[in-house]
């Protein structure tokens, strides 16, 4: 899935995290769908709703960040962890997670994550990948 529709995504979080608590056999990414959705219980209700989860709407005027989006922010972290890539990010979470549990650790790169991209798609420039790991270290510093 390289480049998903948004009902794709809602559809592929749903999927994984109905073969989870189903017990049925998980593949490739829905391994880690799953498990970052297990980590989130305030998303289950949602996730078990897959019709629900289609067609609702999460407008960050009101405050409110998509639970799809953060759930992918977390999947691509750890894809970008299992890589080190950007270069760097591997240690810059090592150092974080050194100093609290692993999940707070991820929402750390979440956040810095989003914000990267948010500033990216405000600038119409690409995401610049170095800023995103210097502003892990920086929190990291901050903790």
């Amino acid at each position: 899935m390289f480049n998903p529709t948004r009902d794709q995504v809602r559809q592929f979080f749903c999927d994984a995290w109905r073969k989870h608590v189903e017990r049925l056999p998980l593949v490739g990414a829905e391994v880690t769908a799953a498990d970052i959705a297990a980590r989130h219980p305030e998303y289950h209700a949602l996730l078990a709703d897959t019709a629900g989860a289609l067609t609702q709407e999460w407008m960050p005027e009101g405050g409110a960040m998509s639970p799809f989006l953060h759930l992918s922010l977390h999947l691509a972290i750890h894809e970008q962890l299992s890589i080190d890539q950007p270069p760097g990010i591997r240690a810059a979470f090592e150092n974080l997670r050194r100093r609290m549990d692993p999940h707070d650790a991820e929402h750390v790169l979440v956040e810095c994550l989003g914000e990267t991209i948010w500033a990216a798609q405000r600038n119409g420039v690409q995401m610049d990948a170095m800023a995103y790991v210097d502003a892990v270290k920086r929190k990291s510093s901050l903790i």
